[in-house]
């Protein structure tokens, strides 16, 4: 195989992606023209915390798992990027350092977009103004949406919610039963939830006892969607 080219999963992966695929036809055109192909083995450094932002970046397989170092010298991580996403903008708009560190989880395929061509795109298509306005709205009230679950909701309530987004994001249908196909120890979980992992290996043993998941070795197989919307919603 090519590895300058994506395979017709990685390119559907870009192309049906929830914010791409709303754009023009010249504009997805453009960008895809413009874009080269990057392979990554699990665990890649891609950036680091306060260096110069250079790069657009959409995923095409895999994951991005961005992260920062605590004050012990832990690292944590805050999200993990899934297929059809597309981040490093706002740095290549403020100008600012890149604020977290973000490497590969799993074998990573990435469409990269240099900084002068993303200018330049900007330059010739200013509805891509218009997209990055709403794309980075979308973000905003994610991010007022974490921090209010945070504040007000339980911990099993965010487990719960955080596994149905990671089964809509990764989850592979089996019969009635969704596997989720991101790798993650019950530590990374813990990581996304501000939480430790003893209390979310508690809540996770809770989700079995009802029938709502499956605690595999670094997967989770979700078996009743209906009995997870139920435990994010009390």
């Amino acid at each position: 195989m090519n590895s300058s080219v994506l395979t017709i999963s990685e390119r559907n992966n870009i192309e049906t992606g929830p914010w791409f695929s709303k754009l023009s036809l010249p504009l997805r055109s453009d960008i895809l023209a413009r874009a080269t192909v990057r392979r990554l083995a699990d665990g890649a450094l891609m950036s680091v915390r306060g260096e110069p932002a250079e790069e657009w970046i959409g995923v095409a397989k895999g994951a991005v798992r961005v992260s920062s170092v605590s004050l012990s010298g832990k690292q944590v991580t805050l999200t993990y990027v899934e297929p059809g996403i597309w981040f490093g903008d706002i740095a290549l708009f403020d100008g600012l350092p890149r604020t977290h560190d973000a490497s590969a989880h799993g074998e990573t395929t990435l469409l990269v977009i240099r900084k002068p061509d993303f200018k330049d795109l900007l330059h010739r298509h200013t509805e891509l103004y218009e997209a990055l306005l709403r794309l980075n709205c979308r973000r905003l009230r994610l991010m007022f949406d974490q921090v209010e679950d945070l504040n007000t909701r339980p911990l099993a309530s965010r487990l719960a919610k955080q596994i149905l987004l990671l089964a809509r994001s990764y989850g592979v249908s089996q019969g009635e039963e969704v596997r989720i196909g991101l790798q993650l120890a019950q530590e990374d979980l813990a990581q996304l939830l501000g939480a430790s992992r003893q209390r979310v290996n508690q809540e996770l043993k809770g989700f079995e006892r009802e029938g709502a998941v499956r605690v595999e070795p670094t997967r989770l197989v979700v078996l009743s969607k209906e009995k997870l919307l139920a435990i994010a919603n009390r």
